[in-house]
């Protein structure tokens, strides 16, 4: 049984997390943005609005480019609630996301708490994007310069 509060929770820093960077992106559809540690490139993402309705709107949250061969290119589908502020991934890599709670073992193998694995990982990465990030216009955070 999936932890509702936990999720609730996780779903809401995701949308302002997302809202963030999106903000940014001003009356543009799309926006990519280099991700540096210090003097270090790490990579390149790419945020796409790709559908928007009156209280939702969907964006593709991808990595493009990486510094490292062993770092794999994250390809997220993230639907923002605008109604209720909270956002979540629904779809990852092309594959739409899998369910909240999964029987284990399954045909696809699916872990049995993977909804909530993946938008943990989205959690994570856009803080990574919000601390690390900075695009054309200007650093995401003030350090970054």
């Amino acid at each position: 049984m999936p932890d509702l509060v936990h999720m609730g929770a996780l779903y809401e820093r995701n949308y302002s997390r997302l809202m963030r960077l999106i903000v940014m992106m001003g009356d543009l559809d799309s926006m990519n943005f280099d991700l540096h540690n210090g003097l270090n490139y790490i990579g390149r993402v790419n945020l796409i609005l790709v559908e928007s309705c009156k209280y939702t709107d969907t964006f593709l949250l991808e990595q493009t480019a990486a510094a490292g061969k062993w770092v794999n290119n994250p390809k997220l589908c993230v639907r923002l609630y605008h109604d209720v502020l909270v956002a979540e991934v629904v779809s990852k890599g092309g594959r739409q996301a899998s369910e909240g709670v999964n029987v284990y073992p399954n045909k696809k193998m699916h872990h049995p708490d993977e909804k909530s694995q993946i938008n943990a990982f989205l959690s994570e990465w856009l803080s990574f994007c919000i601390n690390y990030g900075c695009c054309d216009r200007s650093p995401f955070r003030q350090q970054n310069l």
